[in-house]
């Protein structure tokens, strides 16, 4: 139980600096506001857990 609770603690801590980050910091970027660059924002995340998660797949086969 006590592990559940670490994991959860560290994904809260690391999304909030992240947010932080994002919050002060983003706006430091010289990013033009274009179609590409949006899409590359939303869909970057989902193909970077996508990809981690089928590297994890590979590495650790199901045992039957």
């Amino acid at each position: 139980m006590g592990t559940q609770v670490n994991f959860i603690l560290k994904v809260l801590i690391l999304s909030m600096g992240i947010s932080v980050l994002i919050r002060y910091g983003g706006s430091s970027l010289p990013v033009t506001p274009t179609s590409v660059n949006v899409l590359i924002a939303i869909l970057a995340p989902s193909f970077i857990l996508a990809i981690a998660l089928l590297w994890r797949a590979w590495n650790y086969p199901q045992k039957d």
